[in-house]
């Protein structure tokens, strides 16, 4: 009797997808939505051009610097593989990227997984395989495996003069309460030790939803920052809150930071010091107050660190502004401090206001306010040594590990280096002695 023909034992193969992300960590956060759904529906997830049967390129539009590394990378793509969605800020801009690559499949906005998902189908269709349909709760994540970024809002209801972002990204929109606390939930149980908050404005989480309450655990919780960053504390591990405006309800989470419920770090975009360049740029915060707030959070929360970014060469600046800055830096005595030379954004109000600072003043500024802060972290790093803290432990090589304080989030930031770190691996949580400083970062051994 003839036998019966085996079934193949070989899947076939699935369509592979590769990616490029660009941008900030909020680009990031969107290109883990798309991994995350293209795992979900069997697509493979390509590490070549050449492996790929489509390419994604997430892109950032924020600056011209941006726009070109954007644009170079779609271009890199066409010219290796051929087909290419293009995704992301830079895909807001109007016909950019058409303009620039007509040959693309497809272009969509930031924050738009089913746009992107359904161009992908157009072009690669989707594979049947339910054995592959399977994902980990906590999604395909681009970040090490100890630490995550969990976004809880997208756009900004701001219109600052020197920013597109909310005409690629829309006004406010906050994710509900009990959505975060569930991702946030399968992120630690997979193994994430740091949990980093973002969005386009943190402080203003639940705004467009008037603080509703949500459920989670079976208890309500408002949709507002403070009761959020509460209830992410309960988690055990470390919280970091980026993007904070320095709206009055800040002073709210400063005990919870002094408590050792949250990291006592608060990324605040100060942008400037003079009352009239922050009204030129429209920013949601004056500046009246800003110095007497940094010295009560710090009365009562003494190991707070603050970290803030600024504008130099903004239109209109004089000499006289720009010297009330380098004041307040002084004054202000923040820890971790980035800067930008302003540039001409295509799209923001600032290009039409009159005086424009002259591209070698705006350098010239830039050098003397990142020399002025240098001296100050310098400083307040040298205070530091003798002390003992822990540190997240990021790569290992041999004995010594590359590490992280609660003073320090991933790649803008220090690091602590640890000397004689035997057996630490990445994502432990070490006890260290600071043995060294230097402009940005420490040296240590450990406790």
């Amino acid at each position: 009797m003839a036998s019966r023909p085996r079934r193949s034992a070989v899947r076939p193969a699935a369509p592979r997808v590769g990616f490029v992300s660009l941008g900030c960590p909020k680009a990031t956060s969107d290109s883990e939505s798309i991994l995350t759904q293209l795992r979900a529906e069997g697509y493979e997830i390509s590490p070549s051009y050449a492996g790929s049967d489509v390419v994604v390129v997430n892109t950032c539009g924020f600056i011209d610097a941006a726009v070109k590394e954007s644009l170079d990378a779609i271009g890199e793509a066409l010219a290796e593989n051929g087909k290419v969605i293009v995704t992301g800020c830079l895909g807001a801009k109007g016909n950019a990227v058409r303009d620039a690559h007509p040959s693309v499949l497809a272009v969509t906005g930031p924050h738009d997984t089913p746009a992107v998902m359904e161009a992908i189908h157009a072009h690669v269709p989707r594979p049947h395989d339910p054995f592959t349909d399977l994902v980990p709760p906590q999604g395909i994540r681009l970040t090490p495996r100890h630490y995550a970024y969990l976004k809880i809002s997208e756009g900004c209801n701001h219109r600052c003069t020197f920013c597109i972002i909310p005409s690629m990204r829309g006004d406010l929109v906050s994710r509900p309460v009990g959505d975060v606390l569930r991702e946030a939930e399968h992120l630690v149980n997979a193994g994430v030790k740091e949990l980093l908050v973002i969005s386009q404005d943190t402080s203003a989480y639940g705004v467009d939803v008037k603080y509703r309450t949500g459920f989670w655990g079976g208890r309500p919780v408002r949709t507002r920052m403070t009761e959020l960053a509460e209830a992410l504390g309960d988690f055990g591990v470390w919280v970091r809150l980026h993007y904070v405006y320095p709206y009055p309800h800040v002073d709210e989470v400063i005990p919870l930071m002094a408590d050792g419920k949250v990291l006592p770090y608060l990324d605040i975009p100060f942008q400037h010091a003079s009352a009239r360049i922050l009204k030129l740029m429209k920013r949601p915060a004056a500046a009246e107050r800003t110095l007497e707030r940094v010295q009560a959070w710090r009365a009562a929360c003494p190991d707070l660190t603050i970290r803030s970014t600024f504008i130099v060469g903004f239109p209109g600046e004089t000499e006289q502004e720009f010297d009330e800055l380098l004041g307040f830096l002084e004054a202000a005595q923040l820890d971790r401090v980035g800067c930008f030379a302003y540039s001409a954004v295509e799209g923001a109000k600032a290009n039409d206001l009159p005086d424009a600072v002259p591209e070698g003043v705006k350098q010239d500024r830039l050098a003397r306010f990142m020399a002025t802060q240098a001296a100050i972290s310098a400083q307040r790093l040298a205070r530091k040594v003798g002390q003992e803290f822990d540190v997240l432990v990021d790569h290992v090589e041999g004995r010594t590990a590359t590490a992280r304080s609660a003073a320090d989030a991933p790649e803008i930031d220090g690091v602590v280096t640890v000397k004689g770190a035997k057996g630490a691996k990445p994502g432990a949580i070490l006890a260290v002695r600071v043995t060294g400083a230097g402009e940005h970062d420490l040296e240590a051994v450990p406790a």
